[in-house]
């Protein structure tokens, strides 16, 4: 029982030893322990400012950089666009750059059968004159080989040319 109803002289003695660490404990040691706690409260909540600052700076920096990757797509497409209508532009020159020279090609190659066909036409007519003068002397030499025909010949030709 001794232990649930203490001395008094235990008691008094306790208490003194409480207030005496009590007071040692505030003088020397509680200062110091809530100087610390207050200065780590204190870097904590700066740390935490800090960090609400950094967070609020990522979402700015992230907001730009959605922003600068926004512009650069459509930088990229502009350029891809105009890359597309300059290569289509170019196929469309050339074509009609090709089409013009099919032109001047065939309408060469024209002049140049045009050409081939009159001097064909040409080479044609001489033989065939010559032909006909051959044929024509052939002719002639068989109709005038005796001298009755040629002075019948002579008298024609003389009446003909008295009548233009």
């Amino acid at each position: 029982m001794d232990l649930i109803l203490p001395d008094f002289g235990l008691l008094i003695w306790t208490s003194i030893v409480f207030l005496l660490l009590m007071f040692i404990l505030t003088k020397f040691i509680w200062k110091p322990i809530l100087s610390s706690v207050n200065e780590r409260e204190t870097k904590i909540s700066d740390s935490l400012a800090l960090a609400e600052k950094t967070k609020a700076e990522m979402i700015l920096l992230q907001s730009q950089n959605e922003n600068l990757l926004k512009e650069a797509r459509a930088e990229r497409d502009k350029i891809v666009k105009d890359a597309h209508e300059t290569a289509s532009k170019m196929v469309e020159d050339s074509k009609v750059n090709a089409k013009n020279e099919a032109s001047k090609i065939i309408a060469s190659a024209h002049q140049a059968i045009e050409v081939e066909k009159a001097a064909a036409f040409s080479e044609l007519k001489s033989s065939i004159a010559a032909l006909s003068i051959e044929i024509a002397e052939k002719v002639v030499r068989t109709e005038l080989s005796s001298d009755d025909k040629q002075k019948a010949l002579a008298t024609k030709l003389v009446a003909d040319i008295n009548l233009n």
